[in-house]
């Protein structure tokens, strides 16, 4: 079984930070929560296409 087949875990951080009660953090806080989040959203693509370009190149090579 490969890692990227294993279910998503219910109770992970990212659960944690969906529930979060955002009416009591300031506007200035929720922005740089955004920024925070919006960095760890271009890692996490990134991770993502490295993890594609690994497949195929893995893939290619199996093939030939």
């Amino acid at each position: 079984m490969d890692f990227d087949d294993l279910p998503i875990k219910k109770d992970t951080p990212l659960t944690a930070v969906e529930k979060e009660d955002l009416s009591t953090i300031s506007a200035e806080e929720l922005q740089e929560r955004v920024s925070r989040l919006q960095a760890e959203i271009t890692r996490t693509e990134a991770e993502i296409k490295a993890k594609g370009a690994s497949k195929a190149a893995a893939e290619a090579f199996f093939k030939s």
